[in-house]
């Protein structure tokens, strides 16, 4: 995968790893073709094991190599990682203020940013639309680190691919978060289908936005790796670890985002 991978520009690795991402989004809300539900405990642990994967990207594969760049461009080393962490959770505070969305398994009178009448599917989507933007982000300026070259061509290509691949085991519930509640409000097999893919096709626009900023405006590279991390984190706490502690699986949820945690570092580690 790698050596292929390296035959690409950055900006193109990252449309790549962003339709990847986006492709396993798909696959979980394809699940909604041959069934129509799926165990509450099963999707609770699918959630938290998506939490700790995304825990141990922000760490892993952004603050850490964040740092590192940091030191490498001379600068104070733990400044970047603050300032660009603080203003990805800062962001995605605003975003969530802002647009409209519903967390799944919540009623509509629950939906969260500013009130509007738009109908309970297109709420759905745009509340996993949102913690995509920066999962895109990340791992396109993580793609985009390749080119501008800070640290080895080889290892940074790896690590970039270990990001999109855990990422892209962690979109698989969101697929089946947006998909199994619509088809259970009785929207057809295809529309739920339909609208548990959209809501990640803005993974690959992300991944190229990010690959192409750090590539055009390089002193911003370690700031955009916390940036995404910091937006990263406020997903999962504000979002996934609530969700999938909602029906009480709290232990089971748990135990999965500790899984999560460990296949992600591992990843990064074995890969990067």
């Amino acid at each position: 995968m790698i050596d292929w991978l390296s035959e690409l520009t950055p900006v193109t690795q990252a449309l790549v790893a962003g339709i990847f991402t986006w492709s396993v989004t798909a696959a979980g809300a394809a699940l909604v073709v041959f069934t129509g539900t799926v165990s509450q405990r099963l999707l609770d642990s699918l959630l938290g094991f998506a939490a700790g994967v995304m825990i141990a990207a922000s760490f892993w594969s952004l603050l850490a190599p964040s740092i590192e760049m940091s030191e490498a461009m001379g600068l104070t080393a733990w400044l970047p990682a603050t300032v660009g962490f603080a203003l990805g959770g800062l962001f995605l505070r605003i975003a969530d203020e802002l647009l409209p969305h519903l967390h799944p398994g919540l009623p509509v009178r629950r939906a969260e940013g500013i009130k509007t009448t738009w109908h309970r599917s297109t709420l759905l989507v745009l509340a996993i639309t949102l913690h995509n933007i920066p999962e895109g982000l990340a791992v396109g300026v993580a793609f985009g680190a390749v080119g501008v070259g800070v640290a080895g061509a080889d290892a940074s290509l790896s690590a970039a691919a270990a990001l999109a691949i855990g990422i892209g085991i962690q979109n698989f519930p969101e697929g089946i978060a947006v998909a199994m509640p619509l088809r259970g409000g009785g929207t057809s097999r295809f529309k739920s289908f339909w609208y548990g893919q959209l809501s990640a096709i803005v993974e690959p626009i992300a991944a190229v936005v990010g690959a192409a900023a750090v590539l055009t405006f390089q002193p911003i590279l370690p700031y955009a790796l916390a940036f995404a991390a910091g937006a990263m984190i406020y997903v999962v706490v504000e979002e996934l670890i609530p969700e999938s502690h909602y029906h009480e699986n709290t232990d089971l949820a748990t135990t999965a985002t500790v899984f999560g945690f460990i296949v992600m570092m591992v990843l990064d580690v074995a890969l990067g």
